[in-house]
């Protein structure tokens, strides 16, 4: 096959092309080629791929016997050529180890997930992963945003099951330090492809009706009070009745790691996810308002999340461009830019059919980045649309028609 060529300055130009654009090709047995690697990081350490790239691509040629060039680190060019199926990879238990702890290990899964799930076998066996680098990692979302946010999206709206545990953390700030967590994954069965179910109807007005917030905060001991107390007093002015629950509270022991997220849900069973990950200012006379800064700052971003109208927050959305496009049929996560709260006016019921009412559907060109939402999900669907052109976009991307997706068994005729 001749291979599908992808210039990796297009859109957000980084990693996120990289990753999308290799899975799908693994997943799918297309032949890939990256040019300008992350083309658009500027700055002393420049484009080219990360550790993290590396790592993920290593382990997709192996299981797809691929030839590769291209794979080393601050490589500007890779090339991908594929030749084994997903339904061939014989390993139910997976060990991959970053080179760097500093790699973000939610980065690598991302990059090797979908294909995971399409790795069904005849025996229905299970997939066991762990994966070791960092847990929370600068300019990455981290596990407990997975745990709380992505994996029960992915299970409510696509059936994907999927057990997990954190065994340990790993910091990209503070003392260098490794991490790692394991993954019991449920592959869809061979022949079967990703399903999209609607959610329940919303039950109130907009916004939405926020009843819970789940918090973790993963901060220095000292403090966890003033934290805490700050973060209840924040909620309860912009939440007013929702309940405030402290899911997990940890020392991280140093001043220089904190991460805190706050989980919303609302009464139909929406969530968005906003969390902080950085350190305590160096200098003295900063220090003592920066407690409450981190709260203000970060409730004030829960809120707008939840006050934009969506069914999701805007870096779940990119994330889940990814299964739409693997999808069989229609498939929406509104995030509130269009009219009426839906996919442009466009609603998809319980089974998958489609009410446009009056509304129009208005098919998207995809030959640059598109559509609503951070200019990341714009180039996702970008990527998918090159890898998968059946994909087919509607109303600013609201609306995807998946390419339906079905891996065959490989012994059968």
């Amino acid at each position: 096959m001749k291979p599908i060529k992808i210039d990796g300055r297009t859109g957000e130009g980084g990693g996120q092309v990289v990753r999308v654009a290799i899975c799908l090709a693994a997943l799918t047995t297309q032949p890939v080629v990256i040019t300008n690697v992350r083309g658009n990081r500027g700055g002393p350490k420049g484009g080219g791929l990360k550790n993290q790239h590396v790592t993920s691509i290593k382990w997709l040629a192996e299981a797809t016997d691929a030839e590769v060039e291209g794979l080393s680190i601050g490589s500007e060019t890779v090339s991908f050529f594929p030749r084994r199926a997903p339904s061939e990879l014989m390993q139910r238990n997976i060990n991959i180890s970053a080179d760097s702890g500093a790699a973000s290990t939610l980065l690598i899964l991302q990059a090797i997930f979908p294909f995971l799930v399409f790795s069904g076998n005849s025996s229905g066996d299970p997939i066991e992963l762990e994966l070791s680098g960092g847990t929370n990692v600068s300019f990455s979302l981290t596990y407990d945003y997975l745990d709380q946010v992505l994996l029960p999206v992915l299970e409510e709206r696509f059936g994907i099951q999927v057990e997990r545990r954190l065994i340990h953390r790993g910091w990209s700030i503070g003392p260098s330090s490794r991490g790692s967590f394991w993954l019991k994954i449920f592959p869809l069965p061979l022949g079967q492809p990703l399903k999209f179910k609607a959610a329940v109807p919303r039950t109130n007005a907009r916004p939405y009706e926020v009843t819970s917030v789940d918090v973790t905060m993963v901060v220095p001991g000292i403090v966890h009070e003033e934290l805490q107390n700050a973060l209840v007093k924040d909620l309860d002015v912009l939440f007013p009745g929702a309940n405030v629950n402290f899911k997990l509270v940890e020392d991280s022991h140093f001043e220089t790691r904190w991460y805190i997220l706050l989980v919303a849900h609302s009464k139909d069973g929406r969530r968005w996810g906003k969390d902080y990950l950085g350190s305590m200012p160096k200098k003295p006379k900063m220090r003592a308002p920066f407690t409450g800064q981190v709260s203000d700052r970060l409730c004030r971003g829960l809120f707008k999340e939840v006050d934009h109208g969506g069914e999701i927050d805007e870096h779940l959305q990119d994330q889940l461009i990814c299964f739409q496009a693997l999808c069989s049929g229609y498939s929406s996560f509104p995030r509130g830019d269009g009219p009426d709260d839906s996919s442009g006016g466009v609603i998809i019921d319980a089974l998958g059919n489609l009410d446009v009412g009056g509304s129009r559907m208005r098919k998207e060109k995809n030959h640059v980045p598109f559509g609503h939402g951070s200019l990341h999900t714009q180039t996702a669907r970008w990527v998918v649309s090159e890898l998968l052109p059946v994909v087919e976009c509607y109303n600013k991307g609201h609306l995807i028609k998946g390419a339906g997706i079905v891996i065959k068994d490989p012994v059968s005729p």
